[in-house]
């Protein structure tokens, strides 16, 4: 099926918003790191393999990509490199798949070391941007990236930085919530946005609560442990997360406090499942498959899970993406997205620039998409549409409404995606609302340390 209207609507207006909001004050050079673990708790590097074991009298290159993955997006791509490798037989890549949790935390502090792979999928766009190669001296063509991948490089940039090119999307994201809709009916109860598109949080709570308890099943509702994805929720209550300046502004941000608060009640009144935001040991956290398994109704986390919903849940049971509920300020989620970025360190950038060339080429991206089931943040793949690989409606229908939900998108939540220092607000917001949930801060405190943290992380990394 075609989805060729929505996708040129949605990348043009993230371009357009990207280009015309309200920017943060201009951020100092060099982009903020992720906080340093102790040393010993970094994963360590991999050696490259010695070039007489790659291949005789050393004529091949190995690289190493750093990859993780959501659904089957490692066996997609390590079978585009394989198909690379038998037309570059002088070129081999080696992909590392670890974990989500992986990259947040060990590949930052590989990459300060100076021990990083040649290439990485990140999510951290600019937070890492610093430890970026600029591939525009190697390509063969810069003015394809820029015409095609133009709305999204500067995502990937230092401040002030408007020219280098550093890597690609290889899918744009929105953060919003899925349903078991199969419990709903079990239940007997109507799917409220099915009626109204202004469906609110508390509304939202309620109905779920009444799901569970009509069909037995553990909880109503369950969201990723994660900054960004409080982050949506936040701003649709109101929160405007920056001050006149640009600057973070959370200690006062009376909508983002409120929005902690119903997270804390959720907590205490059995709606939220505790094993993600309590139990996870302090790191990001995902409820995929809490949702696979049937053990809450409705689950806040992004269209990066369609094509892991599509494989695992199959015709199990009826799931739906919902469009994002509402608050005060906006019915919003956050965009986002992964990239595949080249890394300055690499002493292979001709080798590497062939590789990520290949890889965004228009017939592989859409390819990777389709089989993905990734909106693909690539204008010509917008302009002619990209046939989604799945026989499955939910899937189909997934995307759908979450291309739908990028013109509902608040120009705050691309502020805060564009911010050079997201992460250290991410960061603070899980680290101090993990404290609150075990009872170890007041709500005051959490919102007075949460700002202390961003303050500190943004004071070291201006330093």
């Amino acid at each position: 099926m075609k989805h060729k209207s929505w996708l040129i609507f949605t990348l043009l207006l993230i371009g357009a918003l990207l280009t015309t909001m309200c920017a943060p004050a201009p951020a100092p050079s060099a982009p903020a790191a992720e906080p340093a673990a102790p040393a010993e708790e970094a994963a360590p590097a991999e050696e490259a393999a010695p070039a007489e074991e790659a291949a005789p009298a050393g004529d091949v290159v190995e690289l190493r990509m750093a990859w993780y993955t959501d659904g089957n997006e490692d066996i997609v791509m390590r079978d585009l490199l394989d198909r690379f490798e038998a037309e570059n037989p002088d070129i081999k890549v080696v992909l590392d798949t670890v974990a989500y949790q992986s990259i947040l935390e060990n590949l930052p502090i590989q990459l300060a070391a100076g021990e990083g792979p040649d290439m990485a999928r990140v999510t951290d766009l600019g937070g890492l941007a610093r430890y970026y190669l600029d591939l525009r001296p190697y390509l063969s063509d810069a003015a394809y990236w820029e015409e095609n991948f133009g709305p999204f490089l500067s995502w990937l940039r230092v401040p002030g930085n408007t020219d280098a090119i550093h890597g690609f999307m290889t899918q744009l994201t929105v953060t919003g919530p899925f349903i078991n809709r199969t419990l709903f009916e079990q239940a007997g109860i109507p799917v409220p946005s099915d009626t109204s598109d202004q469906v609110t949080w508390e509304e939202w709570a309620e109905v779920t609560r009444q799901v569970a308890e009509a069909t037995g099943t553990p909880f109503a509702m369950a969201m990723d442990r994660s900054g960004h994805r409080f982050a949506g929720a936040a701003i649709s209550m109101g929160a405007k997360i920056f001050d006149e300046e640009g600057y973070p502004a959370i200690a006062g941000d009376e909508a983002f406090r409120h929005t902690a608060e119903l997270l804390l009640q959720w907590h205490e009144d059995g709606t939220m499942i505790p094993d993600v935001w309590i139990s996870s040991g302090g790191s990001y956290a995902a409820a995929n498959e809490q949702f696979i398994n049937a053990q809450v109704v409705m689950y806040v986390s992004g269209s990066w899970q369609i094509g892991q919903f599509n494989e695992k849940i199959g015709d199990a049971f009826d799931w739906s993406a919902v469009p994002n509920p509402c608050g005060p300020g906006a019915c919003t989620g956050v965009p986002g997205g992964a990239a595949l970025v080249a890394i300055a360190d690499t002493e292979h950038p001709e080798e590497v620039a062939r590789v990520m060339e290949y890889l965004s080429s228009e017939e592989i991206l859409a390819e990777f998409s389709a089989r993905t089931l990734f909106i693909p943040g690539h204008l010509g793949l917008a302009e002619q549409g990209v046939e989604f690989d799945t026989d499955i409606p939910s899937a189909k229908a997934a995307l759908e409404v979450f291309a739908a939900q990028v013109p509902q998108l608040s120009p705050v939540a691309y502020q805060f995606q564009g911010y050079t220092y997201n992460r250290a607000i991410m960061n603070a917001t899980t680290d101090r609302l993990g404290q609150a949930l075990v009872g170890e801060l007041t709500l005051d405190e959490t919102m007075t340390r949460i700002q202390e943290d961003i303050d500190a992380a943004i004071a070291e990394a201006t330093q």
